[in-house]
């Protein structure tokens, strides 16, 4: 069977199994090798930034095969055994060639392709030698064309053989010059721009966007070499990077339309979720769970570590000793799904084969000492503009730092050292609205990092994030203020400053009555992250939340917006007034039905903590309802052996209440029972 040629899976400068041709007809064979020769004829018209000549050479001479394929189609002449077997290697290093031209012009790869020169030139030359084998073996004599095309096969055989296919002296030059750059990278000194100017106009790379892929491309291939733990590369890959960064923050200065697509960042869709990070370790490993499983008893552990301690004999659980009736391991997919965010949030790469702690500290130090100095003579440089650049510069400079703080802790460090908060700061106050967005969006992501969380409120950052928060000039950027007090209240001592100015809780109140999930969620989040404090609680609900969240419970489809609505209500519920105010609505009622239907584990444990609350805050009348609801029973004593620990023993917590309410009201229906005479039957 003729194989696809249009392979969109394979790494760069690798070869999928391609095999030659076997058990087809000669017609179908001749066919597919024309359609091979007119694609690779086709690459005439491409832009190849390296390999020029090599590439312009394996495309002349297979131009001149096809010549001599559709003299046999078109002649219908039959093929021997022997013709079939030369046509099918030729079949079999067309398909290579295709690929081998296809990393040669691979849009966002001329970077990589021309540090790969080398080799590329030498796969070129294998190639070529193998149509020369192929075309050896070809007898030409059997086949019956023509003289002319004859002559012109055997041309071609002859150059294949002697066809040097060396490295391009150009190539070679421009490589040269990349080394001294990331050469000057290591010892902390800027290149001289001229000579990085050289580079990237060789390569094409001419506006801000074709910078920004070749860096995705980069990305993509350390990410692959770390999850396939092959990382001899990943130090050269990564100086490769750090100079690409280099060049998209300094030498372009104009952002072309393309780096507005939402796709490339998603800043504006920040959620930051109310569970705790520390919730995703597993209980065996103590690292991140990658593929997080529950088991008999409830608890939730990271399926390898599960499935080694099973191996090895274990019956009963690791965290609770509770013996273990089955051994089915149940997937979590709503825990993975948040893991995979806050991942996503912290530049961790969850990958089944690598190793989490590795990971996490991939991305507090740099890749290679090129890339690290790179980003911070790159810090200081965005740091430099946002003082006394352009407006478009500043803006441009806003939106360089949002990118690169978005998922690299060493990258957030830098720019935070460099000093570029204060700048992001004072942008905040601008009147265009790309620039205040892109000035929050830097915010946000700098507001991960512990000392920057420091810096923004140490220089006076809590007020204008809070104008922005109030009315700010888009609606993303005052969401992406809501997701940065969530960070920025993370730290104990800041929660008490946020909650105490008017404007915040009322900002947050009135972001949840808008139309988006984003929006809602954010505020939310940081709602849930004030209520920490306790003096917030009644901040929260005299700014009439508690309805708004029972909105959300009874409208929403969105299984997290819901779960973050009850983690709050949760925390409300746990005082006094909290419960009364929840109690005022229809919550109880609306809560009860959520915990039988709740897909995720962790919301049902919000709904099993906030009925304790109330059945305790609300007395007789509140535990009567919960007692006469004859489905409720049975949901609790499932929480025991499939929900959490916690949800666990808060079911057991209702459990005790309830019996002993009806025990209560039982003996009490006894005693006030009236004395009944015997009657005696005759």
């Amino acid at each position: 069977m003729i194989q696809r040629f249009d392979r969109t899976d394979r790494r760069i400068l690798t070869f999928p199994a391609v095999h030659p041709c076997e058990g087809i007809s000669p017609a179908i064979l001749l066919d597919s090798l024309i359609t091979l020769s007119q694609n690779i004829c086709s690459y005439q018209s491409n832009f190849f930034p390296t390999q020029k000549k090599n590439a312009r050479e394996a495309i002349r001479q297979i131009g001149i095969l096809r010549i001599f394929f559709d003299e046999i189609r078109d002649r219908r002449l039959i093929l021997s055994e022997s013709v079939v077997l030369s046509l099918s290697e030729l079949h079999l290093t067309f398909q290579k060639i295709q690929f081998l031209l296809q990393d040669c012009t691979r849009e966002g790869a001329s970077l990589w392709i021309l540090m790969k020169s080398q080799s590329v030139a030498a796969q070129f030359r294998a190639l070529t030698r193998s149509v020369a084998t192929a075309l050896d073996i070809l007898p030409l004599n059997a086949i019956g064309v023509c003289s002319e095309v004859r002559e012109l096969v055997e041309l071609v055989a002859r150059q294949a053989r002697k066809a040097k296919f060396e490295l391009d002296r150009e190539d070679e030059w421009v490589s040269k010059q990349v080394y001294l750059i990331l050469n000057y990278f290591e010892k902390g000194i800027e290149p001289e721009l001229s000579v990085i100017k050289q580079v990237v106009d060789y390569l094409e790379i001419k506006r801000w966007s074709v910078c920004a892929k070749e860096m995705k491309f980069l990305e993509d291939e350390i990410s692959f070499q770390c999850s396939n733990c092959d990382e001899r590369e990943v130090p050269f890959l990564s100086g490769l990077l750090g100079f690409m960064s280099y060049c998209r923050g300094v030498i372009f200065e104009t952002l072309d339309h393309q780096v507005n697509d939402p796709s490339d960042i998603r800043c504006s869709m920040e959620t930051p979720t109310c569970l705790n990070p520390e919730d995703f370790r597993c209980p065996i490993s103590l690292e991140l769970m990658t593929d997080p499983v529950t088991v008999f008893t409830g608890q939730t552990y990271d399926r390898s570590s599960i499935e080694k301690w099973l191996k090895a004999g274990n019956l009963i659980c690791p965290k609770t000793g509770e013996k273990l009736r089955s051994k089915e391991l149940v997937p979590n997919a709503t825990l993975r799904k948040l893991i995979q965010q806050f991942c996503s949030d912290n530049g961790i790469s969850l990958s089944k084969t690598g190793n989490i702690s590795r990971n996490i500290s991939r991305t507090i130090v740099p890749g290679s000492s090129a890339a690290g100095e790179a980003m911070k003579l790159l810090s200081r440089f965005l740091a430099r503009r946002l003082v006394f650049g352009s407006c478009e510069r500043k803006n441009k400079a806003a939106y360089e730092i949002r990118l690169l703080a978005k998922s690299n802790i060493f990258n957030r460090a830098c720019l935070i050292e460099a000093g570029t908060i204060l700048p992001l700061i004072n942008l905040l106050s601008s009147s265009e609205g790309s620039t205040q967005e892109n000035a929050i969006g830097a915010l946000l992501k700098l507001s991960k990092h512990t000392t920057g969380k420091a810096v923004i409120v140490e220089n006076g950052g809590l007020k204008p994030i809070l104008g922005i928060l109030k009315s700010g000039l888009s609606f993303e950027a005052k969401q992406t203020a809501a997701a940065t007090i969530f960070y920025l209240a993370s730290v104990k001592g800041y929660r008490k400053l946020i909650g105490e100015m008017p404007e915040t809780v009322p900002a947050l109140v009135e972001l949840i009555k808008s139309r988006t999930t984003c929006g809602k969620k954010n505020a939310v989040a940081a709602i849930f992250a004030l209520l920490l404090y306790p003096a917030n609680h009644q901040r929260v609900l005299s700014s009439g939340t508690v309805p708004l969240l029972l909105d959300i419970l009874v409208s929403s489809d969105k299984d997290e917006l819901v779960a973050d609505s009850l983690a709050v209500l949760s925390a409300l519920a746990e005082n006094l007034d909290g419960a009364l105010a929840i109690l005022k609505t229809s919550a109880l009622s609306v809560i009860t039905r959520m915990l039988q239907s709740f897909p995720s584990r962790s919301g049902k444990e919000y709904c099993v903590s906030i009925l304790v609350s109330l059945s305790k805050h609300g007395g007789d009348q509140v535990i009567e309802i919960l007692a006469m609801d004859r489905v409720l029973m049975s949901t609790l004593y499932s929480l025991l052996t499939d929900g959490t620990c916690h949800a666990g023993s808060k079911a057991r917590n209702l459990m005790k209440i309830l019996h002993k309410y009806r025990e209560t009201s039982s003996s009490q229906s006894m005693a006030s029972a009236p004395c009944e005479r015997p009657v005696h039957v005759r």
